[in-house]
């Protein structure tokens, strides 16, 4: 930990936790979705239920949804520009068991028809963690560049896309593999020491059993 992290971001709003962490999430499912999105259903639960609206981590959600960032000046007017720009969204409160008091879920239509269902905590001080993907309990907090890739359950995927960051002279510092069945769809997450060149991404389009991927800069924040 950093004084960064102590002190927290530049933002708009009263709470790094319930305001500039909630931003985050909000661009964190816009980037894992890939497109824009146009429809979003979202879901606080603890303390974001509880005292959300008067920190405005309503509004900041749907800012990181439009694309924004935690000192965009226009998060306060989120609804509004979301109107716009033709995102319709619901907000509904949830209780969760065994989840962070800072919590959200999100269930996100993009304008490509690509779904996105992601459960994300806001930690303090900005940072956040993604603890659901599409039903799949993960762990990351893309404090590091990240490399996430939805796959098919296969033999060989794995090492096909582990051996390419090694022909790349990129290590992976961490790396982490979930499924929600045998042969089913699956979720690799690959932290990684060295950021990841563009080139990269457009290969892995090309991979059989690769549905989509996202990459996170490492900056600790997924933008």
């Amino acid at each position: 930990m950093n004084l960064f992290d102590i002190l927290g971001p530049v933002m708009v709003g009263p709470s790094s936790s319930h305001t500039a962490g909630a931003v985050r999430i909000g661009g964190m499912a816009r980037r894992l979705l890939g497109s824009r999105p146009v429809c979003a259903r979202i879901q606080l639960h603890g303390s974001f239920a509880a005292t959300g609206k008067g920190h405005g981590t309503d509004r900041a959600l749907v800012a990181g949804l439009l694309g924004m960032e935690p000192d965009d000046v226009r998060i306060p007017d989120s609804f509004a520009i979301a109107g716009e720009e033709g995102l319709e969204f619901t907000i509904q409160t949830i209780v969760l068991k065994d989840a962070h008091p800072n919590t959200a879920v999100l269930g996100v239509t993009g304008d490509n028809g690509e779904k996105l269902s992601m459960q994300a905590s806001s930690l303090g001080g900005g940072q956040i963690r993604i603890d659901r993907l599409d039903g799949m309990q993960v762990n990351c907090k893309c404090q590091s560049p990240t490399l996430i890739v939805y796959n098919l359950d296969a033999p060989g995927c794995v090492a096909q896309i582990t051996g390419h960051l090694f022909e790349k002279k990129i290590n992976i510092a961490n790396m982490s593999l979930y499924r929600n069945k045998k042969g089913g769809n699956a979720v690799m997450i690959l932290e990684l020491d060295q950021e990841v060149p563009e080139d990269f991404m457009e290969w892995l389009k090309t991979l059989e059993n690769v549905e989509r991927a996202s990459y996170i800069r490492g900056n600790g924040y997924g933008l």
